[in-house]
């Protein structure tokens, strides 16, 4: 059978990096073949080749489509040969509907004009396939972070492309939306279009693909055939190593973990994590918290009430519209109207949040999206790091003394392990796993006791994602409590002592240690814990 698409020792390089090396990939119609690799690896650059972006000339080795060689010259040219792209960026209009968005360039006209009413009929079909509950006319800006990936995801499906490239769809969505994607694709295959799948959850990649071909420092090491291929061996292949335990267990330290530890009968999975955490004064306490998004609206949280101790990692999940990031950005002080209840922290009533008072109180946030919350795309990763602790670094009057701020952000750059040239690169141009570690350097930096992280994983590899993993041991191990969100329910069932579910904006389930289960937080995410009872 003659490849749909396939490449031929393809080598991109850029001052300085050769960041595909001799890559050999094809695909075949109706197949879903999965590209895996470590942030760094090569995917993005084999995608930005395959879209037209990194146009014909500025590559070696060939590309084909349907046997013949293809210079792509521009992304135009990728799409009139039926490749369509979805990176991990959206490119979408936030102040267009989302009817508008879906069929941008091509909405149904009668006569020269736009026909409006065929065109929300088509989003609202589209919309309902998906099972997204979002109207046609809602202005894009009103939507989550997933649900602005699914509408990504629904115009280039419905564009019938012969070859669909997803660059980590499912990074932001939680299990409801993420099945119904993939039995999408699984549609799209069963109706012969081809699909490449860029995904580092490997669970989706085994559910779905095909083959998987495994990227490694820009190379391509191998080529699987998935009724044949392990989890383990995958990951042994895009590392280079063996990962024995993805959620690495925190040392017991203080008085109650050396009584544990002397308890012969105790099992492992029945200790806590962080033993001394349940013995402190709580870092942050929130109790009955109600807050609107503006006054005079109705509340979107109601009655939250929580506490975490310093060495507590205290995880936070639920559905898509949970609250789970809104209570996280008001805590901060960057969303929503108090009106009710009390937040105290360190032991003190903390009534205004503010980004400044919060983060000179304590109290930090890495966000979900960081390329738009966390990071200054067009500045270097110097500037990133130390951008939230520059009083520290200010000497009267009002200079900033730059030999201590440089000296400062060494010591994170090195510690967290972020792979670019140097703190002079510019961050938009690093992997997302290494422009996740910045986000975490500049909150850590800043010297924290409460470090909320949301969705810290999002969109980065298994290798990056054990390293942010060991981050957050270390942080406990300091005293530091931690709050996570987190869509994915092995993550946090992996790494926190207790999780609270969201649903609906209300507390819809509590549980410690020992109790965690999938089912049981999934129905507490759904509002259903009675059922588990």
């Amino acid at each position: 059978m003659t490849p749909l698409l396939e490449t031929r020792r393809l080598t991109k390089r850029f001052p300085g990096v050769t960041a595909l090396r001799d890559v050999a990939f094809d695909l075949r119609p109706g197949e879903i073949h999965a590209v895996c690799g470590e942030n760094g690896a090569g995917k993005s650059t084999l995608i930005k080749l395959l879209a037209g972006i990194h146009p014909h000339g500025s590559y070696e080795g060939e590309l084909l489509v349907d046997g013949r060689p293809a210079a792509f010259g521009s992304v135009r040219d990728a799409e009139a040969a039926g490749i369509a792209v979805i990176t991990q960026e959206f490119a979408l209009i936030e102040e267009l509907s989302v009817a508008e968005n879906l069929f941008l360039g091509r909405p149904p006209r009668r006569g020269f004009r736009i026909d409006w009413l065929e065109l929300h009929r088509r989003a609202a079909a589209l919309l309902a396939e998906f099972d997204l509950a979002v109207a046609p006319e809602a202005p894009v800006h009103t939507l989550g972070i997933g649900q602005k990936q699914l509408i990504e995801i629904m115009r280039a499906t419905d564009k019938h492309s012969r070859v669909l490239v997803l660059d980590e769809p499912t990074a932001a969505l939680p299990a409801h939306e993420v099945g119904i994607l993939l039995d999408h694709l699984r549609r799209l295959r069963a109706q012969g279009t081809a699909c490449i799948y860029i995904s580092h959850k490997l669970d989706e990649v085994f559910a779905l693909a095909d083959r998987i071909t495994v990227l490694r420092d820009g190379a391509s090491v191998v080529t699987l055939d998935r009724a044949a291929a392990t989890i383990p061996a995958v990951i042994r292949f895009m590392v280079g190593r063996e990962i024995t335990d993805m959620y690495p267990r925190r040392q017991d330290t203080g008085r109650v973990a050396r009584e544990s530890a002397s308890d012969p009968d105790q099992r492992p999975e029945d200790r806590p994590l962080h033993p001394g955490a349940t013995q402190a004064k709580p870092l942050l306490e929130v109790r009955a918290l109600e807050v609107t998004r503006a006054r005079g609206e109705s509340a979107l949280l109601r009655d939250v009430s929580f506490a975490v101790r310093p060495g507590e990692v205290l995880g936070f999940g639920g559905l898509m519209g949970a609250g789970r990031t809104e209570l996280l950005m008001h805590l901060f002080g960057g969303w929503g109207v108090r009106t009710r209840g009390e937040v105290r922290l360190r032991g003190e009533p903390y009534a205004d949040p503010t980004p400044r008072r919060s983060i000179e109180r304590g109290l930090v946030l890495a966000s979900e999206d960081r390329r738009r919350y966390g990071l200054v795309l067009d500045q270097s990763v110097g500037f990133n790091l130390s951008l939230s602790s520059l009083g520290r670094f200010t000497r009267p009057p009002g200079r900033i003394d730059g030999q201590a701020e440089h000296a400062c952000n060494q010591r994170f750059f090195t510690s967290l392990g972020i792979k670019a040239p140097g703190q002079a690169a510019r961050v938009g141009g690093l992997s997302g796993g290494n422009q996740q570690k910045v986000v975490l350097g500049k909150a850590l930096m800043t010297g924290p006791a409460v470090v909320m992280l949301d969705e810290p994983t999002r969109g980065i590899d298994v290798g990056a994602k054990l390293e942010v993993y060991e981050l957050i041991n270390r942080l406990t191990a300091d005293g530091c409590a931690v709050l996570l969100v987190s869509s994915e329910l092995p993550e946090l069932i992996g790494l926190s002592d207790r999780i609270i579910m969201l649903a609906a904006g209300r507390i819809g389930g509590e549980f410690e240690r020992g109790e965690f289960t999938q089912e049981k937080l999934l129905a507490a995410a759904m509002g259903r814990a009675a059922l588990e009872k």
